[in-house]
């Protein structure tokens, strides 16, 4: 998995997996609407996507959520 950030905290994080790619916002219960996948042991605010193909992706809606998750602290960050 690799996490991305804005200013100075993480706001999501992807990685590719067998069979699928997983995109996850740190604050993800912060989204409106809420993304629909509540992952593992990545934390009780983090939510995402879990992708098998291309016609999974809805490319406003991930830009959507990603424009929301920049403008919120990520982890580590400082409260904006």
């Amino acid at each position: 998995m690799s996490y991305y950030g804005v200013g100075d905290g993480w706001c999501f994080s992807c990685g590719g997996f067998a069979g699928h790619v997983k995109l996850m916002f740190i604050n993800g219960v912060a989204l409106e609407p809420v993304p629909p996948v509540t992952p593992v042991g990545m934390g009780k605010s983090t939510r995402g996507l879990e992708l098998e193909s291309m016609d999974d992706i809805d490319e406003g809606q991930i830009g959507a959520w990603m424009k929301q998750v920049a403008s919120v602290p990520g982890v580590g960050g400082r409260k904006r």
